[in-house]
C-alpha cells in the first residue's frame, strides 16, 4: 500500500478542474511511510480517492498527478500507455519529422521533456518522481517508434536547468547510451537547421514557434524585414526563403549570431540576411532616429519574466520593445510579436500591446494569433502548460 496524502476541505480546485500539481498548503495529513519520489495516493479531505501521483517534500509542488483512478498501477504497461498515446496524438497533429514528443503535465507525464530532432532524442527531466521513471519512458518511446520504422541512433540529456536543484536533483548533462555527434541537421518548413542539442538553449532548438514561423513566411515576400532576437536564425531565414527583399537579423549574443550565419549558408541565403551583434532594446531607438522603416517587424524576446513576483517589470520590458518594434513598421506593415513566458497571462500581454500602440500614436489590426505548436498541446487547467503567445498585426497610422 502507498502511503494516502489528504486534501485539506476546499482544497484541490486546480486538480479537481484537470490540473495535475498539488501545493504543499492544499494538505491535511499524509499517512503511511514513502520516500521522496513514491507513488503515493490521493484522497479528497472526505476521503473519496482522486488518484496517484509522485511525492516530494522538498518541492512546493508537493505532488504532480500521474492518474486520476487511484487503483492504477504505475507500472511499464501505465507508461508505455501514455508514451503511445503521446506519439499517436504527434502523428495526428504535426510534422514529426522534428518536434517535442514528451510535453510533461500536457501529456500526462509530469515533469519530464522529450525533442525528437531528425534522428536523436533530447530529455530533460525536472523532477524527482518523474526521474526515476526516465528510463522506462525512454526505453518504451524508441520501442515505440521502431515499430512505425523510426529508427532513433541516440539520446542526450539536457537536465541542467537550476530548477532541479529544488527537487534535491544534480544538474545532469550528457550521453545516455553511446556517444554520437552532437551537431544534428534538422529540417523545419523547408529551412535546414544545425541544432546544437549540448550547448544551445534548453534542449537546442524553439520546436515550438514551428507554424508561427510559418505564418510570418506569408508576409515577407519582397518585404523589407526587421529580425529582432533572431537567436539562431529561424525566423530571418523563413523571411529570407520566403523571398524578403532584405532581412536584417539581430541578436546580442555573439554565439547564437554565429550559429544563424551558419544556417544561412547552409541555405544559400547568406547574401539576403544581414547579421547583427547588438542589444535590441540599444538598436531600435537608433534606426528610429535613422528614420528607418520595415514592411516586417518580427519581435521574439527571450521570456522577461520567470517568476510572478517580477511581472512588472516584464511589462515594462515588452511594452518598450513593442513600442519601438511598432514605431519602425511603415504605414501598412506587419508586426510579428510573442511572449514565451507562462507569468506574462494573454489578457496582460494584449493590454501592453495595446498601450505600446497607444503611446506609438498607431493602430493595431489583428491579423492572426496562435500560441505554440500542437506538438506542445495546452492542457486547460495546467496554467505553466500555455505560454506562448504569438500575434501578427498589420500596423495603421492614426489619421
Amino acid at each position: 500500500m502507498s502511503a494516502i496524502v489528504t486534501l485539506k476541505k476546499g482544497e484541490g480546485r486546480s486538480l479537481k478542474a484537470g490540473g495535475l500539481w498539488i501545493y504543499d498548503n492544499e494538505i491535511a495529513s499524509v499517512t503511511g511511510t514513502f520516500e521522496n519520489g513514491d507513488i503515493v495516493t490521493v484522497h479528497d479531505f472526505d476521503g473519496y480517492p482522486l488518484g496517484k501521483g509522485f511525492i516530494s517534500l522538498l518541492s512546493r509542488i508537493r505532488i504532480r498527478m500521474m492518474t486520476r483512478n487511484a487503483r492504477q498501477e504505475i507500472d511499464e504497461a501505465f507508461i508505455r500507455m501514455r508514451v503511445q498515446n503521446a506519439w499517436d496524438y504527434r502523428k495526428k497533429t504535426v510534422d514529426t519529422d522534428s518536434c517535442r514528443l514528451i510535453f510533461g503535465e500536457a501529456d500526462f507525464l509530469p515533469g519530464i521533456v522529450i525533442d525528437k530532432f531528425a534522428d536523436v532524442l533530447v530529455v530533460e527531466s525536472l523532477a524527482l518522481g518523474i526521474d526515476r521513471l526516465k528510463s522506462a519512458i525512454i526505453h518504451n518511446l524508441i520501442q515505440i517508434l521502431a515499430s512505425d520504422g523510426i529508427m532513433i541512433r541516440g539520446v542526450y540529456e539536457r537536465s541542467d536547468a537550476k530548477v532541479r536543484e529544488l527537487e534535491g536533483l544534480e544538474r545532469r548533462k550528457g550521453f545516455i547510451g553511446e556517444p554520437f555527434d552532437t551537431d544534428i541537421l534538422i529540417r523545419e518548413n523547408g529551412v535546414q537547421y544545425m541544432v546544437d542539442i549540448q550547448n544551445g538553449q534548453k534542449t537546442g532548438f524553439f520546436l515550438d514557434q514551428k507554424y508561427n514561423r510559418l505564418a510570418v513566411r506569408r508576409l515577407c515576400k519582397g518585404a523589407k524585414v526587421l529580425d529582432c532576437f533572431t537567436h539562431t536564425g529561424s525566423f530571418a531565414l523563413n523571411a529570407a526563403q520566403a523571398g524578403a527583399s532584405s532581412v536584417l537579423a539581430v541578436d546580442a549574443s555573439e554565439t547564437g549570431i554565429e550559429r544563424a550565419r551558419s544556417n544561412a549558408r547552409l541555405n544559400g541565403l547568406e547574401d539576403r540576411i544581414r547579421f547583427l551583434c547588438r542589444d535590441v532594446f540599444d538598436l531600435l531607438p537608433e534606426l528610429e532616429r535613422q528614420d528607418e522603416t520595415f514592411d516586417v517587424v518580427i519581435l521574439d524576446p527571450p521570456a522577461f519574466t520567470k517568476s510572478r513576483n517580477s511581472v512588472k517589470n516584464a511589462v515594462k520590458g515588452y511594452r518598450e520593445i513593442n513600442l519601438r518594434g511598432i514605431k519602425l513598421v511603415r504605414d501598412g506593415g506587419f508586426l510579428a510579436t510573442c511572449s514565451c513566458s507562462h507569468f506574462m497571462p494573454a489578457d496582460l500581454f494584449s493590454q501592453t500591446l495595446s498601450q505600446a500602440a497607444r503611446n506609438a500614436h498607431k493602430r493595431l489590426r489583428q491579423t492572426e494569433f496562435h500560441t505554440q505548436a500542437p506538438d506542445h498541446p495546452v492542457l486547460w487547467a495546467a496554467d505553466e502548460s500555455y505560454y506562448l503567445k504569438f500575434y501578427i498585426f498589420q500596423v495603421c497610422e492614426e489619421r
